[in-house]
């Protein structure tokens, strides 16, 4: 997961270099004599890669404008954290400054998507963020589970 700016403009590079990469494999695969099925298997793993860092592109392209996707689990607070974080433009050193914990801390957590943190840990988080959580709980049977 692209978590800031940095990031993100490294993966826009790598995404142009892929694809230059793949190009030349396939000529360069034509050229060895293989068949198109075999060009095809050959660089389906370049593309397969390729296309999970566009798809980590695209998420953070719609949490910067502010796109969010509802929580659904508690295992997913974590990722919307960083989302909120990443849309708010704050930094994982700002977001350390006011928790009063080192970056390197932060940059656990976030790697970890808060996996295991505390709910002390995530209203103190939501709290330094200007966050505030209203939970629905609902019955499954009721909602055709």
């Amino acid at each position: 997961m692209i978590k800031n700016e940095t990031a993100y403009q490294k993966a826009l590079e790598k995404l142009k270099q892929d694809k230059i990469f793949t190009t030349k494999e396939k000529v360069r695969f034509v050229e060895m004599g293989l068949n198109d099925e075999q060009v095809n298997m050959a660089v389906e793993p370049l593309i397969s890669f390729h296309e999970q860092l566009k798809e980590e592109v695209e998420y953070y392209e719609r949490v910067k404008r502010g796109l969010f996707n509802p929580i659904h689990k508690f295992t997913d607070i974590g990722k919307s954290l960083i989302a909120f974080r990443i849309y708010m433009n704050m930094t994982q050193s700002e977001l350390a400054k006011k928790l009063e914990v080192s970056e390197a801390q932060i940059s656990r957590d976030e790697r970890n998507e808060y996996y295991g943190a505390t709910t002390e840990k995530i209203e103190a988080v939501m709290s330094a963020m200007g966050m505030k959580a209203t939970i629905n709980i609902e019955i499954a049977a009721a909602l055709g589970a």
